[in-house]
């Protein structure tokens, strides 16, 4: 298992409260969509190195609930969890997103999978929070560090 990748994904910030992600991955869209949706896929991928990550509650329909349960290499927990609002294989997850050690700080991410056609699905991830204050705790918590780890731990997995 590598903790380093080459391959980054790109992060913007078209608005003063959103974050804006793509990146490529070499699977195709049912692939990839699965290992987003599938509760026996996501411990494998979920979290930067060293972190693993159980799936306490996934329901990845329209109104049902997720949470995950993530401990680092120290033992450290945190706790992640929020509601669907839209799922539509293999094309597009819409869902809130809330850490619990900061309740009531929920943002909404919009996934989209764009099927490139030959064998590539590129995901293009729209988050909107509340203020752009929250983004930009969001963006100082080493977020994009833990993205690109998690997403290489992905690459990992569709490539088994």
């Amino acid at each position: 298992m590598s903790e380093q990748t080459d391959v980054k994904a790109e992060l913007s910030t078209p608005g003063e409260r959103e974050i804006h992600v793509e990146r490529i991955f070499e699977a195709p869209r049912e692939r990839v969509f699965a290992a987003y949706t599938d509760p026996e896929l996501i411990p494998q991928w979920w979290g930067p190195y060293g972190t693993t990550t159980v799936v306490d509650e996934f329901e990845p329909r329209a109104g049902g609930r997720w949470r995950f349960v993530s401990q680092d290499s120290g033992g450290d927990e945190a706790a992640f969890r929020g509601v669907f609002r839209e799922v539509v294989a293999p094309e597009r997850i819409v869902w809130t997103f809330e850490w619990e050690g900061m309740p009531g700080h929920v943002s909404v991410e919009t996934s989209r999978f764009e099927d490139l056609g030959d064998g590539r699905t590129k995901v293009i991830a729209d988050t909107v929070f509340h203020t752009g204050a929250e983004r930009d705790g969001m963006l100082d918590s080493g977020m994009e560090r833990g993205m690109n780890e998690t997403f290489a731990r992905l690459d990992e997995l569709l490539a088994a």
